[in-house]
């Protein structure tokens, strides 16, 4: 198992965890009711996907 031979400095670790960060979900506009949507999913609001009807809401 690794483990670091010297104790790593604070400005390095903050420097390094400064990284993890939460990121916005990134959506689309529906081509059919504009509403937003994830990309490459069907569309919560009308249903429809690729422009064809996939699930009935």
């Amino acid at each position: 198992m690794a483990v670091p031979k010297r104790r790593m400095s604070r400005s390095n670790t903050r420097s390094r965890r400064a990284n993890w960060k939460a990121q916005v979900v990134p959506t689309v506009a529906c081509p059919q009711c504009k509403a937003d949507k994830l990309a490459h999913a069907v569309c919560p609001t009308c249903g429809t996907y690729n422009g064809r009807q996939v699930v009935e809401v």
